[in-house]
């Protein structure tokens, strides 16, 4: 088991993850685990990205992944994230 560490935020944002946890009826650690584990980095999207374009049978050109890229940044502009 891993040893427990804290996280500094806000009053706002821990009393925000407090009420998520509640709704979802889960714990703030749990709901922050999830969150950690389910979100892609970066690189894991890049690579997934690669491995959708092989399978199929699209190569995976720069201009490939910018059109990717933009769709994903629209994705989650959609959902209130920030687009980047």
């Amino acid at each position: 088991m891993s040893k427990p560490t804290s996280i500094k935020t806000s009053e706002e944002v821990r009393d925000r993850l407090r009420i998520l946890a509640d709704e979802r009826g889960t714990t703030i650690t749990e709901l922050l685990e999830d969150l950690a584990t389910r979100e892609l980095t970066a690189a894991e999207r890049e690579q997934r990205a690669q491995e959708a374009a092989r399978e199929l049978g699209i190569e995976y050109t720069e201009q490939v992944q910018l059109a990717g890229q933009d769709a994903w940044a629209k994705i989650r502009a959609h959902q209130g994230g920030a687009a980047a």
